[in-house]
């Protein structure tokens, strides 16, 4: 009898529990053959001169697949890394190992579809199947009360529907044990160098006052710390995003972690957390119902090359505003804000520098370590008074938005 032997391409998705497409090849494969690419796509510089990966996320993204290799090992199996694009590369791998078929989480956004085409077409040629799985978002694809064409594009009509028509599917135990291939070859992960990074960006990685540290237990440790009844932090969600966007922790996971943890008297706090969780789907479902939508120009009479040049100058120009000089000072040295501060920053820009939404977008891509398409684009798109969601567009500047919490006036003093 031939023995079912399921390759699972690993993207967005670096953890062990929580995993439906590595809960599936457990159960349903004799052998399982994980792999990671570190896609040479995701390390170039975009047409408007932004790195599509910037040092510090790609620090974090190290640490998080060196993590996710070494929970693998510790499971008697292992994590295949290779430098390279997958349509080209798994072809090769699926002949090497007898693989009968692939599992990988569809993605949204146009670059990360199209690699997911190229893929499905290299394989298909070899007469193997590419399996499809659908795990990114909160509330479950399947589970909607409505198909994703239908959705109301005003967020309240969203989270009002999905709400109280819906539900958070419960989470997947971690994977205790995995039979891989007998023979599995010894891979190694890429430096910064060999993923094209100069000497004084990964001096800058190395001694940078980074908010977080890659990895699977890492992000369970952040969760437990973040929600503990004595955290009163401004830092919350924004230290648990960077793992949400990589996948080293379920947003389905920290919604039970948050409601497990929703003690009466920070009521308020959870909410916070959990409409942070509902937006990141918002985001997700809008561009699957309006492809490319937060991609697109909306402001063509403000020049996109123009704003890019003077973002780019910012890591060199001082400004004469405290908060914003801050602001830019932990973007640029920890690839992390608050969302309450990424507002204002973005705000800023777009009101003070003039630049447009996209050159906005793609600097914060550069830069921050949780970005993820279809969310910085989608509230780049909202602040430029351009969102799906017509409601919720900015409707103030960045001085009256410093005013509104009083914990970024006090650091802006």
């Amino acid at each position: 009898m031939t023995k079912k032997v399921i390759l699972v391409w690993f993207r967005n998705d670096l953890r062990i529990h929580d995993n439906e497409i590595l809960f599936e090849a457990v159960h349903k494969g004799d052998i399982v053959i994980p792999v990671y690419f570190f896609d040479p796509r995701y390390f170039k510089t975009n047409a408007w001169g932004f790195q599509n990966t910037g040092v510090l996320r790609a620090n974090f993204l190290i640490e998080t697949v060196a993590k996710l290799k070494d929970n693998l090992q510790q499971l008697g199996a292992d994590l295949l890394v290779f430098q390279g694009k997958p349509e080209e590369l798994l072809s090769t791998l699926c002949a090497k190992y007898d693989v009968t078929e692939v599992y990988h989480h569809r993605e949204v956004a146009k670059r990360e579809t199209r690699i997911s085409e190229l893929v499905e077409t290299a394989l298909w040629k070899e007469k193997i199947n590419l399996k499809h799985f659908i795990g990114h978002t909160l509330y479950h694809k399947e589970d909607l009360p409505i198909p994703i064409k239908d959705i109301p594009d005003s967020f309240s009509a969203f989270k009002k529907k999905v709400e109280k028509e819906s539900f958070v599917r419960p989470t997947l135990p971690a994977i205790q044990n995995m039979v891989t291939h007998p023979h599995l070859e010894t891979t190694t992960l890429p430096t910064l160098q060999d993923l094209g990074f100069t000497a004084s960006a990964i001096a800058l990685a190395e001694t940078a006052s980074t908010v977080v540290k890659g990895g699977e237990d890492e992000a369970l440790m952040v969760i437990d710390r973040t929600l503990a009844p004595d955290y009163d932090d401004v830092d919350d969600y924004n230290l648990v995003s960077p793992y949400i966007a990589n996948g080293a922790v379920s947003p389905a996971f920290y919604y039970h972690k948050i409601k497990e943890n929703n003690l009466p008297a920070h009521k308020k706090k959870y909410e916070r957390l959990i409409l942070r969780l509902l937006w990141r789907d918002y985001f997700r479902f809008m561009l699957k119902k309006h492809p490319n939508i937060f991609f697109k120009n909306h402001q063509p009479e403000k020049d996109i090359a123009a704003s890019v040049e003077k973002l780019r100058a910012l890591q060199d120009r001082e400004i004469n505003e405290p908060l914003i000089e801050a602001l830019l000072h932990d973007l640029f040295h920890k690839g992390n804000l608050t969302y309450e501060h990424r507002e204002i920053l973005a705000a800023y820009l777009l009101a003070e520098l003039n630049v447009n939404h996209v050159a906005g977008a793609s600097f914060f891509e550069e830069h921050l370590v949780d970005y993820a398409p279809s969310s910085t684009y989608g509230y780049w798109l909202h602040l430029a008074g351009f969102g799906t969601s017509t409601k919720d567009n900015l409707k103030m500047d960045w001085k009256e938005l410093a005013k509104k919490n009083y914990r970024v006036r006090a650091e802006a003093k």
